[in-house]
């Protein structure tokens, strides 16, 4: 006769939420076995504590590396290889001497959980059951007081290992998520999260259910304090919405045509502050929000109103994507910061009816604040005369052209509105602009940097063609270069005043 193999899931930490079927295994078996790091210390252990008997054998399962490096010939892997195949050869020894073998496992064994490798080495040689425990995940909810899921709602669960581009993917594409796995990974898990449009939204719970348990905002959280026992949450929006009250809505927006309507929408430069009435009427009339994750998650929630969030760089993917759903008879507002129609989402979405998709839906387009706008009223008047709006990225176009507008904007003393100057990938094209224009201005000429205008990290300074530091300026900035005739004077309370006149005489 041979041993059985229980894997038994141990809860998040609480002793008191272990299984009833747990508790009982626990104190029956020949032998426990369970993981620890070379400390000798086990957490599973010690979970396990209050239901183990005097005289049962321990099997301590020592991990050869857990965060350091290793001289194994394989690296990691390979070292993490044939400590599973040691540990399931010391496993299988008390096994066929017909012990019954208890392994404990944190959480569900079945859930991440480090059960499953000796399962799928012992589970075809011996009798093999798997006892099912209370996840981090659940238990992350409990703690928090907010219910993961509801109704149709989607509950993603992703490990924080994920590169944090396919991370923000996924976190967009749903309503409710759990990233496990942190510690190590939260800065990326963090950046994934505000790539995405959920940051605001995300909770970070430490230790669930155990007496040093941690809750609070993901976006508060010193990266240095995080342990490996954590996780990120997004709660149900549906849920969190109820709470908050329904948004009021604005004045009624005009009645969409048959076949379902697409309203592209400007959401301005920042908060609702700069949101205009009819934008926010055909925010609150949508069926649905489609847009990047960060501005998508500008837009309040209303209750029913489904949202489609999605990366930086798949424009045209969203445009088809609002326009199949406009084609089913729904509203559709695609949404876009600044004004729609200035290097966002109108031409993406025009481009594709153009193209053939959409089935006749109706689109519209409805105007907000441009980022040139808000970063002219920061100083006062840069853009008072004639002035030219320019991108410097050059993803959509070539360098090329972008360098012959800038020569042609310089030679006609043109002020210049300057979007996309700087990004972690464009690091050179700022810096060959600025050469561009000095061939035609004075060092001197006034040039604005403004940064995350109307957002909780403004900053707005004044220097001059001559002086501008381009590693000073990143994709979350704006530039205006003024013309020959732009004054910039310092106002009575000391900060620049930057101004164009309309006159030439």
């Amino acid at each position: 006769m041979t041993g059985r193999l229980y894997g038994v899931g141990l809860g998040p930490g609480d002793p008191e939420l272990m299984t009833v079927k747990a508790a009982r295994l626990i104190g029956e078996a020949d032998v426990i076995a369970y993981h620890s790091a070379r400390h000798g210390r086990s957490i599973a252990r010690s979970v396990a504590e209050p239901y183990l008997r005097e005289g049962q054998l321990e099997e301590r399962l020592v991990y050869p590396v857990t965060t350091e490096t290793t001289d194994h010939p394989g690296g990691y892997e390979g070292a993490i290889a044939d400590f599973y195949e040691l540990s399931a050869k010391k496993l299988a020894e008390h096994l066929d001497a017909g012990r019954d073998v208890v392994l404990l496992c944190e959480g569900d064994p079945f859930f991440y959980g480090s059960y499953m490798y000796m399962h799928e080495r012992l589970a075809g040689r011996f009798e093999a059951e798997v006892v099912p425990g209370v996840t981090s995940v659940s238990a992350a909810a409990s703690v928090l007081g907010r219910p993961l899921v509801q109704r149709d709602e989607v509950l993603t669960v992703l490990p924080g290992t994920l590169p944090a581009p396919e991370l923000a993917r996924r976190l967009a594409d749903t309503e409710a998520a759990a990233v496990l796995k942190l510690g190590r990974t939260f800065g990326s898990v963090r950046e994934a999260l505000a790539e995405s449009g959920k940051l605001d939204d995300a909770w970070y719970i430490e230790r669930a259910t155990w007496g040093q348990q941690r809750v609070e905002p993901f976006a508060d959280v010193d990266p240095e304090s995080v342990p490996y026992f954590s996780l990120a949450l997004l709660p149900s929006p549906a849920y969190q919405s109820r709470v908050d009250g329904e948004p009021a809505v604005a004045p009624s927006a005009p009645a969409p045509a048959a076949g379902g309507e697409v309203v592209v929408v400007g959401l301005g430069p920042a908060g609702p502050e700069w949101l205009t009435p009819e934008a926010s009427a055909e925010l609150a009339a949508a069926d649905h929000i489609v847009g990047y994750g960060p501005y998508v998650a500008r837009v309040r929630q209303r209750a029913g109103q489904q949202r489609h969030a999605s990366g930086n760089r798949v424009e045209a993917d969203r445009a088809v994507e609002a326009l199949q759903l406009a084609a089913t008879g729904a509203r559709v507002a695609v949404v876009s910061s600044g004004d729609p129609g200035v290097f966002a989402m109108a031409s993406a979405v025009l481009e594709q009816v153009s193209a053939g998709n959409g089935a006749g839906a109706r689109v519209r387009i409805v105007p907000g604040v441009t980022a040139a706008q808000a970063a002219a009223s920061r100083v006062g008047a840069p853009l008072g005369h004639d002035y030219c709006v320019l991108s410097l990225s050059d993803r959509l176009k070539p360098w090329e052209i972008i360098e012959r507008r800038l020569d042609a904007a310089g030679a006609a003393d043109l002020v210049l509105a300057l979007y996309n100057p700087a990004s972690r990938t464009r690091v050179t094209q700022l810096a060959d602009a600025r050469e561009v224009l000095l061939r035609h201005r004075d060092p001197g000429t006034p040039v604005v940097v403004a940064r995350d205008v109307g957002g909780p990290e403004e900053d707005i300074r004044v220097t001059t063609l001559g002086g501008l530091d381009p590693a000073a300026v990143d994709m979350r900035c704006l530039l205006i270069v003024g013309s020959s005739r732009t004054v910039a004077e310092e106002g009575p309370d000391g900060r620049s005043i930057v101004w164009t006149p309309r006159s030439y005489s």
